[in-house]
């Protein structure tokens, strides 16, 4: 099996790590000093008592690569559309691509069948450029509850977390995701095939849409934020019209508002990934984390009054720090 992780970070490296320990011949695409330490010395990896050291194939040029059997994609979603052409050499006739990143995948209507289906979301994915150069029928979809940590070039450590769940668009058992999840299964991940893979993207992302935005304002770990009252006051509204949205488009949730935000309380004092991207002065993942719930509503007839205050304030904080994607 031949696997490229495309965007090998920290959750992405550890990704490609367990699967190449367990036999997959996998090629990490990286880039500055976290490329060079990994061709120098591999890919060196913190997880629970283990440290072990792995030696995949490592390049910024995805032509070294050639076709591969899986691609998957854990850049940050808004960096995605500008790296489509040079994904190109990844890409042979039966190549699946697994869109491993947070918030609503460009792929979302793709075969949900139903009054949108076909419907391109302009604020994940603007043109159309990745529903055109790398084509919806390639996508699985998958949710990542993990977290780890790049604590020095080529060095990752494992935070929590192994469940990665898998599904088809369709929602059917296809012999390529039905491979892909043994084959994660056998490295160590949570990998079942679902066959409503978009709850389990909504699931994530109503904690996401609501958490993320929301701590860069107020610069709150999820603990604080949980049980803060005046931050619960805002955190709720918007759970509710993400929750209004994602029912009109056919999503069940498995547990309540408020069970919701205490599953972000048992995190503990951890800081969001926009709230980390905000102090490292990188952009962060406002359009596929809060714009696109916004394009949501307004497709399918739910006004988003909270969601679109926040949107409006934490993109005005991103230009404050000089950080607007």
């Amino acid at each position: 099996m031949k696997i490229c992780i495309y965007g090998a970070g920290a959750m992405g490296a550890h990704i490609g790590a367990l699967m190449h320990r367990n036999g997959a011949e996998v090629t990490l695409i990286a880039r500055g000093p976290h490329l060079a330490a990994m061709q120098k010395n591999g890919l060196r990896v913190l997880q629970g008592g283990e440290d072990f050291t792995v030696h995949p194939k490592v390049t910024a040029d995805p032509a070294e690569a050639g076709p591969q059997d899986y691609v998957i994609v854990a850049l940050k979603a808004h960096s995605t559309p500008a790296v489509v052409p040079t994904m190109q050499p990844l890409l042979g006739p039966e190549t699946a691509v697994v869109t491993a990143q947070n918030g609503v995948p460009w792929w979302y209507f793709h075969k949900l069948q139903g009054t949108w289906e076909g419907t391109r979301l302009e604020t994940v994915d603007p043109g159309g450029v990745q529903w055109a150069g790398i084509g919806p029928e390639r996508a699985i979809g998958t949710v990542l509850w993990g977290a780890c940590e790049l604590i020095d070039p080529g060095v990752v450590k494992h935070m929590h977390g192994d469940r990665m769940p898998l599904g088809e668009p369709d929602g059917s058992r296809s012999p390529r995701v039905e491979a892909l999840s043994k084959a994660m299964i056998a490295a160590g991940f949570k990998s079942p095939v679902r066959p409503k893979i978009r709850d389990e993207i909504w699931m994530k992302l109503w904690g996401n849409l609501s958490f993320n935005p929301v701590s860069a304002l107020v610069q709150g770990t999820l603990e604080w934020m949980a049980r803060d009252e005046d931050t619960k006051a805002v955190l709720r509204p918007m759970m509710e019209e993400a929750k209004l949205i994602a029912e009109k488009l056919g999503v069940r949730f498995a547990m309540t508002i408020e069970a919701r935000i205490k599953t972000a309380e048992e995190v503990g004092a951890h800081k969001t990934s926009m709230l980390q991207d905000l102090e490292a002065g990188r952009p962060m993942e406002i359009e596929a984390l809060i714009s696109v719930v916004g394009e949501l509503g307004r497709l399918v007839g739910v006004p988003t009054p909270t969601i679109d205050v926040v949107q409006h304030l934490v993109t005005a904080r991103a230009r404050v720090a000089g950080v607007h994607a």
